[in-house]
């Protein structure tokens, strides 16, 4: 029995091992000038990733850089994951069918939506005296 815990313990280390000695297959790395840039890897167990970056004029004092990326790996239980984000002047908007999502919202009570209706057809006006 020690015996199968041992070497059932030596796969899992050589198996681990596997992972950390992956190699990059292909990667591309491009930087221009004026901000922008591009890179994308791969590697030999399945791991890949990208990003492009686009210097924006928000104003004209002001720019940023606008990312665009995803990246994907096989998760030690066989899943698929994958994850697309955009971060922008909006923040960082990751998207993946792994990732939580917000539940959906309550509608607003029968009641509520009278009383709100009729505060705007019925808007406050300040009475002199």
């Amino acid at each position: 029995m020690k015996t199968a815990i041992i070497a059932l313990l030596f796969v899992a280390c050589a198996s681990a091992a596997e992972d950390k000695a992956a190699s990059i297959v292909s990667f591309v790395n491009q930087q221009n000038p004026e901000g922008n840039y591009e890179y994308a890897f791969q590697t030999d167990n399945g791991i890949s990733g990208n990003a492009q970056g686009q210097l924006k004029t928000i104003n004209k004092d002001e720019s940023a850089v606008v990312v665009s990326g995803g990246n994907s790996y096989i998760s030690p239980e066989g899943e698929s994951i994958s994850l697309t984000y955009i971060a922008d002047e909006n923040g960082y908007q990751p998207q993946g069918s792994h990732l939580p999502t917000p539940p959906a919202p309550i509608a607003i009570p029968e009641y509520i939506a009278r009383a709100i209706a009729y505060i705007a057809a019925h808007p406050y006006t300040e009475k002199k005296n």
